[in-house]
């Protein structure tokens, strides 16, 4: 990709993992509501995800988005998820389609999906030997309020590409962590994300050719309860890393 990228909320985990192995890869023009703590890649705009205006001006000449900007915390007040995660999602995909971007790709989360995980599926759920799957086509079912404004930024996503022709992937990112997750924490090894296969998925986002997407975001565990297929087939996926092939 030749034009700009823009990535939104690049302080945060997921874009930290992105830029670590991407930096090189990408015009990169950086957004967040505060300045780096280090030197970053490309182009760095300091603005709130909420003023359009700012975001509008953030995204002239940009050919993808990589939304990340939000209230990333599972606990996360009513009033918080609003601005941040809904309204903030909503200002960004309206500025990408009065920019004439053309891919979105936009960080849902396993919260989105988070209440299937019921009493009776656990702990079971997250053996391998386990036959129940989530595959993307799934009804959200959501948790937490955290988990609802995802759902929410799912379903604008849905909007944007049938109103406007966006091209938009929603990735439910699962536990991302540099290194593995304990071998007794069963829910992390089942969705574990490690930082290469993370800054992998979502330069498929960038270079694939889709219309709408959902696809979960994990390595490919031995224990998982969330598919990869829809990622592999639409995007090209093909994460290296496997929570199960580690020393504790």
């Amino acid at each position: 990709m030749d034009a700009p990228v823009l990535l939104t909320g690049s302080e945060g985990r997921v874009g930290r993992a992105i830029l670590d192995r991407l930096a090189a890869e990408y015009d990169w023009r950086l957004l967040d509501r505060e300045p780096p703590a280090e030197e970053r890649p490309g182009e760095f705009v300091i603005a709130d995800i909420t003023d359009y205006d700012e975001v509008r001006e953030a995204m002239e000449g940009v050919g993808a988005v990589i939304h990340l900007a939000g209230d990333p915390r599972p606990e996360a007040p009513w009033d918080s998820v609003l601005r941040n995660n809904i309204d903030g999602t909503h200002t960004v995909m309206e500025a990408a389609v009065d920019a004439g971007v053309e891919k979105f790709a936009f960080a849902s989360s396993n919260h989105a999906v988070g209440a299937y995980e019921t009493e009776a599926r656990t702990p079971e759920i997250y053996r391998p030997d386990d036959e129940f799957l989530l595959d993307g086509t799934e009804l959200p079912r959501p948790g937490n309020r955290y988990g609802v404004s995802k759902a929410t930024g799912e379903t604008l996503g849905r909007f944007f590409h049938d109103e406007h022709d966006l091209s938009v992937v929603c990735v439910r990112v699962g536990n991302l962590t540099e290194g593995h997750p304990p071998e007794d924490y069963e829910r992390g090894q089942a969705m574990w994300l490690s930082h290469r296969d993370c800054a992998h998925l979502f330069e498929c986002c960038l270079e694939a050719e889709y219309d709408y997407e959902i696809v979960y975001g994990i390595s490919d565990n031995d224990r998982k309860y969330y598919s990869i297929e829809r990622a592999r087939e639409a995007l090209g996926y093909d994460p290296q890393d496997n929570s199960a092939e580690h020393d504790d």
